[in-house]
């Protein structure tokens, strides 16, 4: 939802308060840099009185005079911009920090649909773009106003009849900026989603790269970026157009302006209003107002953009996760790993029940099994454990109380899970192993490791256990990775385990490694096992059969042979496609 353009700069307020100390030093040195404009105008005006008098003595003093404030103003300017950019990039990290702890707490399912480079993009380019923004505001706006209200307050006290004529066109002039930044924003808009695009684009593609170039589609999707890239240079350049047209139409307002003003000069020196020297200071005045009008009408252009950025991370902040903690949750400290599923149903977005009435009563150290065709709901179903999501009805409960009622940073600690597809983070093998400690003990690293089959592999590597294994662990093996995606899970000794069709993506030598690892941790563990493979199965101490979301069949292995029914139908159907 977006929020109106006059009011979304407020919304920074409560983030920019803590820097408001340095913001005032800042503004204190924006005052003084300010005085010295008037002052600049009048010395302009007595120089040239002296100039026309051939007064040499004056003149040096003057010009004495003048190096004197250039200096301090230099020295007031230099605090300004130091201590607005040390507050502006406080206020950009603080807001960093806070969109991606934000980010941190959202539920599994907005993850599904929202784009990384999108993501991305805004934690970098648009907090970027806010920080900018705020240290413009402080730092180029606001003393240009202080200084236009200065200056002008100078010219003023010259003439005033003069000043009144000469600001007749700035009405005008404010129209028509006003009318150019609202058409840039929408432009800029436009070009952000654009860019956030082109960025998701680039994540997707890259982080897939080896199935593009085995299905030989670089020239696809070469195209494609390039169709991407060529929506963002559009948008880009109908934003530099409006840019362009507003530098044209306003600087001929201001050359007329100009004109103007010698011609209404020239009248009041002949009505004997004001002499020559007053006409050349309050000209050197008008000078002075050239930046400040400059700076201000480009800063309100940037405004205009900038709040674009400030709406899509408020957009986030906005964002409510669908999983939420109650206000005095139970912090569980060890499960025993009783699990229990009454009457469990669950539906994404309200759409047809994936889950259908679940009833499940699982003991200490039980090896449930969950077979199924795909989408009969054996993901889901696991999912729900540690409240990736909430059920729709009914309830989960682990030890007899109901997972809803329990922190979910301690349910988590209790379920250890190995996925499918393994994702290891850039950093050392330890620090994976260990993923989510910062402060552990390399020991209970290497037992995790041992158990997992995965420490002779480790130790042949050149620092062993602290070996960089590349984004995405790209230098090991399916294996390895596998066996360190297991290591990971019994590194806090959880006492429920999810296997979730953990070697189906393995060769049969690395299956076998990582089995034999599976085998060992699952001893004394409450255990959900997912598998396609029903030769992963057979040993568990019951198998439930799900068909559209409720469980058909339940048994062991050999007593679901025994029925002939849908487990049984799987069994026949594997064996003969491995003949």
């Amino acid at each position: 939802m977006k929020t109106k353009a006059k009011s979304i700069y407020w919304q920074l307020v409560p983030y920019i308060r803590p820097q408001l100390k340095t913001i005032l030093g800042a503004f204190v040195c924006t005052i003084g840099f300010t005085i010295f404009w008037p002052i600049l105008a009048w010395l302009a005006g007595e120089m040239a009185e002296y100039v026309g008098q051939g007064d040499l003595t004056s003149i040096i003093s003057l010009a004495g005079l003048a190096a004197v404030i250039f200096l301090v103003r230099g020295i007031v300017q230099y605090g300004q911009d130091t201590l607005m950019a040390k507050a502006a990039l406080y206020i950009a990290l603080d807001l960093r920090k806070l969109v991606y702890g934000h980010l941190q707490k959202l539920s599994l399912s907005y993850f599904e649909s929202a784009k990384t480079g999108d993501l991305s993009y805004r934690l970098t380019e648009d907090v970027d773009k806010i920080g900018e923004v705020i240290n413009k505001i402080f730092q180029q706006f606001l003393p240009s106003i202080l200084q236009l209200i200065a200056v002008l307050g100078y010219m003023i006290y010259v003439n005033w009849q003069l000043t009144i004529s000469t600001l007749i066109v700035a009405p005008l002039m404010a129209l028509l900026i006003g009318a150019f930044g609202s058409r840039l924003l929408e432009l800029t808009r436009k070009s952000q989603n654009r860019i956030s695009n082109l960025s998701a684009l680039i994540t997707e593609v890259f982080g897939g790269i080896r199935l593009v170039q085995a299905f030989a589609a670089e020239e696809y999707e070469i195209n494609r970026f390039g169709i991407e890239a060529e929506n963002n240079r559009k948008s880009k350049f109908a934003a530099e157009r409006i840019k362009a047209l507003q530098f044209v139409v306003v600087g001929f307002l201001e050359a007329m302006s100009v004109i103007l003003l010698f011609f209404l000069g020239g009248w009041q020196i002949s009505q004997g209003n004001m002499t020559g020297t007053d006409f050349v200071s309050y000209i050197a005045a008008v000078a002075l107002l050239i930046d400040p009008i400059s700076i201000t009408t480009n800063n309100y252009n940037e405004f205009k953009q900038g709040e674009a950025s400030v709406e899509r991370i408020f957009e986030l902040l906005s964002l409510q996760p669908l999983v939420i903690e109650k206000k005095e949750p139970i912090i569980i400290e060890k499960a025993t790993g009783l699990v229990e599923y009454k009457n469990v149903s669950f539906a994404y977005n309200d759409d047809k029940l994936v889950l259908n009435n679940i009833n499940l009563s699982v003991k200490k150290g039980e090896t449930i099994a969950l077979v199924g065709s795909s989408g009969a709901g054996k993901s889901t179903m696991v999912n729900l454990l540690p409240r990736f999501y909430d059920v729709t009805s009914g309830e989960i409960l682990i030890d007899g109380i109901n997972v809803k009622d329990l922190t979910i940073k301690s349910l988590r600690k209790q379920i250890g899970i190995v996925p499918q597809e393994t994702n290891l983070f850039s950093g050392t093998i330890a620090d994976n192993i260990a993923f989510g400690q910062t402060d552990f003990d390399i020991q209970l690293v290497e037992r995790a490791a041992m158990i997992a089959n995965a420490d002779h592999f480790v130790k042949d590597l050149t620092q062993g256990y602290y070996s960089y294994v590349g984004e995405r662990g790209i230098s090991l093996s399916g294996g390895q990775r596998q066996r360190i995606a297991i290591a990971r899970a019994m590194f806090l000794d959880p006492p429920i385990l999810i296997l979730d069709e953990a070697t189906s993506a393995l060769d049969s030598e690395s299956e076998a490694l990582v089995q034999e690892a599976l085998e060992r941790i699952m001893q004394e563990r409450t255990v959900f096992v997912i598998a396609h493979r029903l030769a992963t199965v057979r040993r568990a101490d019951r198998i439930l059969v799900l068909e559209q979301g409720k469980i058909i069949e339940s048994g062991t292995h050999e007593q679901l042979l025994e029925r002939n029914g849908r487990y049984a139908s799987f069994h026949a159907q594997q064996f003969y496609d491995n003949q």
